[in-house]
């Protein structure tokens, strides 16, 4: 007789941690608008945190701001700026000293994707990802790392799984995001002597969010081939963010924690192959193209 295949628990992170273990604590966070960057501020507002959270569209980010106050009961202030703009981040860190007097974590986690053949890839296309993503991550370090030192601090960067294996139409996303790998890498070795800690967190596919939206074959009938027998969701990378910010995880830098269940394991191109490199134009409909 075969068993039913395991699935995995989903569980707050209150239920595991204390929730004033971040008391006192001031996070910065980039991307922190919407999606996963916007669970991971929560979690750690819901263990005490206050926050800023940083982004171009000050609209969404005062909303974003408010709720997550209003949810957690903490401090959260939005902070306009576009991540490209180091001018505008040092004033984003202004604002957040004038604040709260320090900066102690740190998540880089602006990004931007979309779908694209490299032969389809414009130049401007592709040096636009790398400025969001890896001069964006670099621009947020330069502004941040004064104050981290100060507090003995630490960064997470959110980065991603896709340049593990080629992954075709997404060259732009991979090449930015092993570049974020690379330099949290350097980060730590270089700053661990100041005491700051560097680590990143490479999520799979996260159910609910836009990159999944995109891939949505998992979502439509897949599940049954996942490891863990689930789609992940915002909360397990809020977890995994918990636990590295955390004094659990004082020894642990350097890293890149993969929160995927395994997927990357059981990874196949979502889009048809090889008809979608060979003929690009016959998946156009099932790529909504968005930065």
């Amino acid at each position: 007789m075969t068993s039913a295949p395991y699935v995995a628990t989903l569980k707050d992170s209150t239920a595991v941690f204390k929730e004033d273990i971040f008391k006192g604590k001031i996070l910065f966070c980039t991307g922190g608008g919407s999606g996963i960057c916007k669970g991971m501020t929560e979690a750690m507002m819901r263990h005490g945190a206050d926050a800023v959270i940083v982004g171009r569209k000050l609209d969404r980010l005062t909303q974003t701001a408010n709720e997550l106050s209003a949810t957690t009961g903490r401090i959260c202030i939005a902070a306009q700026a576009d991540v490209r703009q180091p001018r505008m981040l040092k004033e984003a860190v202004e604002k957040t000293i004038a604040q709260f007097g320090k900066i102690d974590f740190v998540i880089c986690g602006a990004a931007g994707n979309f779908l694209a053949p490299i032969s389809g890839l414009s130049e401007n296309a592709f040096k636009t990802v790398m400025e969001i993503d890896t001069l964006g991550t670099y621009n947020t370090i330069k502004a941040t790392i004064a104050h981290v030192r100060r507090s003995k601090g630490s960064y997470i960067h959110v980065s991603a799984t896709l340049h593990y294996k080629a992954t075709p139409y997404q060259a732009h996303v991979s090449s930015a995001k092993a570049a974020v790998d690379a330099l949290s890498a350097v980060l730590a070795v270089e700053e661990g002597p100041h005491g700051v800690r560097s680590n990143v967190i490479a999520p799979g596919p996260i159910g609910s969010t836009e990159g999944m939206q995109r891939l949505s074959s998992i979502a439509e009938g897949g599940v049954s081939r996942l490891p863990l027998g689930r789609v992940g969701d915002i909360q397990d990378v809020a977890n995994a963010t918990v636990f590295l910010f955390s004094e659990a995880a004082s020894y642990i830098t350097g890293q890149t924690v993969v929160v995927d269940g395994a997927m990357e394991h059981m990874r196949d191109f979502q889009l048809p192959y090889p008809q979608a490199v060979l003929d690009p134009g016959s998946v156009q409909k099932m790529i909504p193209g968005k930065l």
